[in-house]
């Protein structure tokens, strides 16, 4: 069930789109023509001149002018929520087969059936009740409570029944009932007529705000998944035909001039609501009775045209550009490895500083930006020993690009070629497919961070090349970055002063959050430095330092944990000021020594950063 009252977070006080809204709401307001439906009695006593506008973005924003807050009843914009709710639950052939997905071009409560006595759509009242019926066939007595749960869940609050409505409905349906027994006649229902138009009426005489109308558009617009509550509604194919038939069908007989004018696929209904849905952008709900002569919201279609032709939100007018999606494609000849190496395996690294390529992806790997990714990587002759995908500014990976991704990583990367990920935890989908390939035998490794696979390609760079060649001892002292150009003397001088204390795997040797004034030297064992949230950073090895920034007091940004057991040679502060009073060229020389490293850092952090935006 969704969470109760779901809210989203409360914009800025005036955006450019809240005061759009609010424009279109007050210039809009002054528009009395149309008329309050008068069919349903109920409905006739609904104020004119209540008109609200409200827009849910896909991330979770609900912007809200005027009467946002009024509820109404959702009549045939429930239709939609219904139809989806059956494809997932019957599954698309059984509806298909009972359900034309066709435009009938007449009234939404025509009583006439296609040639081959089906119903046009589940947009209009036949394919409605139909749609309705193929779920109470299945579920029975708890019929219209699915429904109710199901559009809560999608509007990410529960919604009520408004009661004196549905008893106008109920009393007043007999053009419903005709279309009911019609659609017995020929199979299209079973059962007792009136029993099964108590659930139709019901479900119409849910009660919606402007807002509830956004939230369950954006939902439809996200694939699905409610942008306020996180929980998945529909599947992505019950929501693309639900959308695609809406585009067609959901506005009634207005509905070509609608998609030509607005191209955004929506739901009307004769309570003055409109839901509008455009894909992977925005939800837009509308609440105002006065009604045009097809059944539709007189304010709330002239909101809508005014949004698509101000914003560009037309569904066919796109202008998306396939190569915005790789931001940097670059090797370490230009930027540079991350320092802090010892001497040998630094120049294996310099010497080889092709044999690792990064690209470095953005935004939405659809087919089309997937597409021109592995037309990039096309030819083998530019593919290294280790090609690094980052993949941390990916918002999502659709079917598509996904099935594109992984033909790539399959069939076209050579086998020489090892393909490293990076940044993969907000992609639920990879993870799997990933070790589904490498289960199968594909070269490919991935990581959490960006650093945790550079340094992993790296690893593999100096061993293949003799790096690492030191055995089981512990890792020589004047090997350290931070101790270069000093002489044996004061090596052995500054071992000195510090102690040798060993870890046991699993022990967090330094904390964020709890400076501890000393440097660590890596004698033997493997350490990680991970971020407050417990993503490995990077990965240390004998012969490297940590916690160096205590030199200079500053404070530290990561965790370091023993990966296995551990021996360092610990050195405070105090300890590291009676060496630089005993030895003070020493001293100096190891300052300077982790200037050059950071000033290294910042080389390799405003080369990349050269890179993304180059």
């Amino acid at each position: 069930m969704p969470k109760p009252d779901a809210a989203s977070p409360a914009p800025p006080a005036e955006t450019p789109l809240l005061a759009y809204l609010r424009r279109c709401q007050r210039d809009f307001a002054d528009d009395h023509s149309g008329e309050v439906a008068q069919y349903i009695p109920e409905l006739g006593k609904a104020d004119p001149d209540h008109f609200g506008i409200a827009v849910a973005t896909i991330d979770g924003y609900v912007y809200e002018a005027g009467d946002t807050d009024i509820p109404f009843t959702i009549q045939s914009i429930s239709k939609a929520g219904v139809f989806a709710l059956a494809l997932d639950l019957l599954g698309p052939d059984k509806v298909e087969a009972s359900i034309g997905v066709e435009p009938s071009g007449e009234a939404f409560n025509s009583i006439r059936l296609r040639p081959d006595n089906r119903p046009f759509n589940a947009m209009v009242n036949t394919g409605a009740i139909a749609c309705c019926g193929l779920i109470a066939a299945a579920e029975g007595d708890g019929t219209f409570e699915l429904i109710r749960a199901t559009l809560s869940r999608l509007a990410g609050r529960r919604l009520d029944v408004d009661e004196a409505v549905f008893q106008s409905e109920r009393t007043t349906g007999d053009r419903n009932r005709a279309i009911a027994y019609l659609l017995r006649t020929y199979g299209g229902i079973a059962g007792d007529v009136d029993r099964l138009l108590d659930i139709y009426f019901r479900q119409c005489s849910v009660l919606v705000t402007a807002r509830d109308l956004a939230v369950m558009g954006a939902s439809l617009a996200n694939q699905g998944v409610n942008p306020l509550t996180g929980e998945r509604v529909f599947s992505g194919y019950a929501v693309a035909r639900t959308l695609a038939v809406m585009s067609s069908s959901g506005m009634y007989d207005f509905a070509g001039e609608w998609i030509y004018r607005v191209g955004v696929p929506a739901k009307s209904g004769v309570g003055g609501g409109i839901l509008a849905a455009l894909p992977s952008q925005l939800g837009l709900g509308t609440f105002s009775p006065r009604l045009d002569q097809h059944g539709n919201s007189v304010r709330g279609i002239r909101t809508c045209e005014a949004m698509s032709e101000a914003f560009d939100l037309h569904m066919l007018s796109r202008q998306d550009d396939v190569r915005a999606c790789l931001v940097a494609d670059y090797d370490f000849r230009t930027v540079p490895a991350k320092p802090g190496r010892r001497a040998g395996e630094q120049r294996i690294l310099d010497d080889r500083s092709g044999a690792i390529r990064v690209v470095e992806l953005a935004g939405k790997l659809s087919f089309a930006t997937m597409d021109y990714v592995t037309r990039r990587l096309a030819d083998p002759a530019q593919l290294p020993d280790f090609l690094i995908l980052n993949l941390r500014r990916v918002a999502t990976i659709t079917d598509a690009g996904m099935r594109l991704f992984t033909q790539m990583i399959e069939s076209q990367i050579p086998a020489t070629t090892t393909v490293v990920l990076a940044g993969v935890d907000g992609l639920s989908q990879v993870g799997p497919r990933m070790r589904q390939l490498a289960q199968a035998g594909v070269k490919v490794r991935a990581f959490p961070t960006y650093d945790a696979a550079v340094e992993w390609a790296e690893d593999q760079v100096v061993y293949r090349h003799g790096g690492f060649a030191r055995g089981a001892g512990e890792a020589d002292l004047s090997g350290q970055a931070l101790l270069d150009g000093l002489s044996q003397d004061d090596v052995t001088a500054f071992a000195r002063l510090g102690t040798r204390v060993a870890f046991e795997a699993g022990t967090r040797i330094v904390s964020a959050v709890e400076p501890t004034p000393k440097v660590y030297f890596l004698l033997r064992g493997m350490v990680s430095a991970r971020s407050m949230t417990g993503v490995r950073i990077t990965t240390m090895i004998p012969g490297t330092a940590f916690g160096e920034l205590a030199l200079i007091d500053q404070p530290r940004s990561a965790d370091v944990w023993s990966e296995t057991e551990v021996l360092c040679l610990e050195v405070g502060a105090d300890a590291f000021e009676a060496f630089s009073r005993s030895h003070p060229a020493a001293a100096r020389r190891i300052i300077r020594n982790l200037a050059v490293l950071l000033a290294a850092r910042m080389r390799m952090a405003t080369a990349r950063i050269d890179a993304l935006t180059g």
